[in-house]
């Protein structure tokens, strides 16, 4: 599994694979304070996207992705 270097790329790419099918998605955050690195995973089981920052500032930039994928789950019509 490789990792994607743009945060752009990886945020418009876990969001096209979240509305492709969302009952499929996850979303992984792990953070290990020993290395000081932070490892975003959105899977499908078939796609997988991997993001890997050591930046504090990267923080915000995941909060505000896992708000918009939040907006869509609350808004998807059942």
């Amino acid at each position: 599994m490789t990792y994607i270097t743009s945060w752009e790329e990886f945020s418009k790419a876990a969001e096209r694979l979240y509305l492709a099918d969302p009952m499929k998605v996850r979303l992984v955050i792990k953070y290990r304070h020993c290395d000081g690195k932070l490892v975003i995973k959105v899977t499908d089981d078939h796609v997988c996207l991997q993001f890997l920052t050591e930046h504090t500032q990267d923080v915000k930039k995941v909060e505000k992705l896992s708000n918009q994928l939040m907006r869509h789950m609350a808004s998807r019509e059942k």
